[in-house]
Formats: structure tokens, C-alpha cells, sequence
């Protein structure tokens, strides 16, 4: 008999009740340090007084009002996110998925708008990942996740990652713009090079495409700036957000320029509870801190401190990892037994990592991980290594 709750998750037996910073609290007494932060989401870690309180605070007052009317928070929310970025205007709406269609949204009907509606084709990337929609499914290409679903949206030209050359080679009379992770999290932890980047942004301008960067899971602060592609110097035209905009609270973003902004005009697309009082008072409390003085620079310190440490663990057990790779507080080590058998281990040692593609140990913890707790997880990922060293041994032997 099905269970109450719909079965579609492999859920780990696990129960939190609390959390403090980087910790997480199981009903049973388990503590466990968290190195997924809810698949890169948890940004400021759990129970952080002061986003725990903007929320509380707000929902006392009023937690939903709808698009009708104005939003104050959200004008807020919008105008420090434009001051801090490339973009001129933004709208708000649920998750990464939902930005994603957004992004996708603006850039077809720009193209339409420029009198170009033969333009809708996207040129996309082997091993990302842009949602469950049957749109970003199509965006994402992966046979695994499209199977079942019906024919598969039109209109994605997929090519591998960091190979200008099939890129050149795949813009069409057809193709409207190109859709890029700068960090691909859940297809194996995988950066763009930078130099990839800038020429992706000089081949749209050249052709006259759009750039859309998909920061679901690289942006708000991830990789040490507050969005990935600001590393490569460049900027995109159109962009999502989600994940950790808002430190846990749901809430996506699509950021644009005015060019591309002003091709959603009204009745065009829209949300029910994307950019209510609540989900922006969580986002407004987010940019607070991520904002504040030294503390993206921080971030980036931190993420060189732990990929050192992976790298010298993938030196110290090479029967295990195959190398480490990342960016940030976004990193991936490639194992070479399976993946999950890693991840057991880790979480028996009380230490949450997640996975992702390429058989990558993916971790990412809140961007308030202190010096302390990677010291910890370092140990904790050691001895992990050590429990799953005698099925590498066996696995070597056959």
C-alpha cells in the first residue's frame, strides 16, 4: 500500500528536529554535521537568529498579499539585488525550476519581440541540471530523468561542456540564446572554464544571442562572489537564482537587463506566491549577511582552506577518490567506488554529504561554516575512507 506521503524520494533515515549553524539534530539524539546544507540551500546554516527572526517577525505581520498590490519587500529585495549585480530589474517567483522557466520565457519572447519568433532554440550542456518542469527537463537533457514523460519540449541543442567548438558549431538560424551553468552541481561538480565563459559571451554577441546563466545552485554567494560568472569578468543578460536566496525559505529569481526584462510584460507570465512579504524578508535578511563587509571573502578563503584538504585526502587514498574539484563552499570529490557506499560511511561518522553526477561526493556547506567545523568534517571524512577502504581492496582484488 502507498504511503501517505508519495514515495518519488530515496529518503535517508533520518529526522531532524533542530539545528544550530553548520549542525543538525536528529529526534532520536544524533548529531550530525551538515555538508549538504540542504542541496546548497541552507546558506546562513540553521536556526541563524537573524533570518529566523526577519521571518518570524514578518509572518506576525503579513506573509502573503498576492501580485495584485505592491510588495514592498520586494521592491527592497529587487533594487539591492540590481545595485549588486548586472541586471536592471527582477522577478521573483518559487524555486530553481520556476526561475529557469522564467529565464526561458524571457528569452523566447525577446527574440519575438526583436521580430525574430524563428528564433526559440537554445544551445544547452552536457551534465546540467535545470529542473523537473517538462521544460528545464528538456534543457537538461538527460534520458534518465525525461523517460516516461511524454514527448520532450522542443527546442534544446545539447553539446558538451567546455568544448567551444561544438558550441560555434550548433548556433543556427533557429537558436536564440544559450543557457549555462558556471558550476554544474548536480552533473558532477564540474566548473567552466573561465575562458569558456568569455567566449560564450563574445560568440552571442557575435551572432546576436542571449546568455543566460542558470545560478541556482552557484550563486548567492556559493563560490566566494556573489554569483559564480563574476570570476570570468563577464556578464549574462538574463539569470536565475533560487537555492540560497533565501537561506532556506523558498524563493527564486530571474535577473535581467532592461533589454530582455521588458519582454514580460503584463499578462505575459506571472506567479501566485513568487515575491510575497515572507519569501522577500528571508531574502532581504540573507543579503544582509552576505553582503555585509568580508564576508563573501571569507567564503572564497574557506573554500580554498577545504579544497586543500580534499586534495590532499585524493592524494592520501587514491584507491578511493580519483581526483577533487570544485569552487567555493561547492566542492566534489570523484570516487572510485560507488558514490553511495562514500556517502554511508560519511554519514556513520556523522558527517552529511550529498551526491551527484560523475560519481561525485558533492560537499557543500553553509556559507557560515566556521574554521572549527572543517576541521571536523575533515576528520570525519578521514575516517570515513578508512571504514570503506576494505570494499576498495576487495573491489582491486576481482
Amino acid at each position: 500500500m502507498i504511503s501517505a506521503l508519495l514515495p518519488n524520494y530515496a529518503r535517508a533515515d533520518l529526522a531532524f528536529e533542530r539545528g544550530e549553524g553548520c549542525w543538525l539534530f536528529t529526534v532520536d539524539g544524533r548529531r550530525l554535521l551538515d555538508f549538504g546544507s540542504g542541496i546548497a540551500t541552507a546558506s546562513l546554516g540553521h536556526g541563524h537568529p537573524h533570518l529566523a527572526r526577519a521571518i518570524a517577525e514578518q509572518a506576525a505581520k503579513v506573509m502573503h498579499v498576492s501580485n495584485l498590490y505592491r510588495i514592498p519587500q520586494a521592491e527592497r529585495l529587487a533594487q539591492r539585488l540590481v545595485d549588486a549585480t548586472f541586471a536592471d530589474s527582477v522577478f521573483f517567483c518559487n524555486s530553481g525550476a520556476e526561475a529557469n522557466e522564467g529565464m526561458i520565457k524571457m528569452m523566447r519572447r525577446a527574440m519575438y519581440d526583436a521580430g525574430k519568433p524563428e528564433r526559440f532554440r537554445f544551445i544547452v550542456f552536457e551534465g546540467a541540471f535545470h529542473g523537473r518542469t517538462l521544460a528545464t527537463l528538456a534543457a537538461t537533457g538527460n534520458a534518465k530523468y525525461l523517460e516516461g514523460f511524454g514527448p520532450v519540449v522542443e527546442g534544446f541543442d545539447q553539446v558538451p561542456f567546455n568544448n567551444m567548438n561544438a558550441v560555434r558549431n550548433a548556433v543556427g538560424s533557429a537558436t536564440a540564446g544559450i543557457i549555462v551553468e558556471p558550476l554544474q552541481g548536480e552533473g558532477g561538480v564540474r566548473p567552466a572554464d573561465m575562458q569558456f565563459l568569455r567566449d560564450l559571451r563574445a560568440v552571442c554577441d557575435e551572432f546576436g544571442l542571449i546568455l543566460g546563466m542558470d545560478e541556482v545552485q552557484s550563486g548567492m554567494g556559493r563560490t566566494g562572489r556573489l554569483f559564480a560568472h563574476e570570476w570570468a569578468g563577464i556578464t549574462p543578460d538574463v539569470m536565475s537564482a533560487a537555492k540560497g536566496i533565501g537561506g532556506g525559505f523558498p524563493l527564486g529569481a530571474v535577473l535581467a537587463t532592461e533589454e530582455f526584462a521588458k519582454a514580460l510584460k503584463p499578462g505575459t507570465h506571472g506567479t501566485t506566491f513568487g515575491g510575497n512579504p515572507l519569501a522577500c524578508a528571508a531574502g532581504n535578511a540573507v543579503l544582509d549577511i552576505i553582503l555585509a563587509p568580508g564576508f563573501l571573502a571569507d567564503v572564497e578563503r574557506k573554500g580554498r582552506r577545504l579544497r586543500a584538504e580534499l586534495d590532499e585526502i585524493a592524494r592520501e587514498y587514491p584507491q578511493i577518490y580519483e581526483d577533487a574539484r570544485g569552487m567555493g563552499l561547492l566542492q566534489g570529490l570523484k570516487c572510485v567506488l560507488p558514490q553511495g557506499e562514500v556517502q554511508a560511511a560519511c554519514v556513520a561518522e556523522g558527517l552529511m554529504a550529498i551526491t551527484a553526477g560523475e560519481n561525485v561526493l558533492r560537499l557543500a556547506p553553509p556559507l557560515v561554516v566556521t574554521d572549527a567545523d572543517l576541521d571536523e568534517a575533515m576528520v570525519m571524512l578521514r575516517r570515513a575512507t578508512r571504514r570503506v577502504l576494505p570494499s576498495a581492496a576487495k573491489a582491486a582484488a576481482k
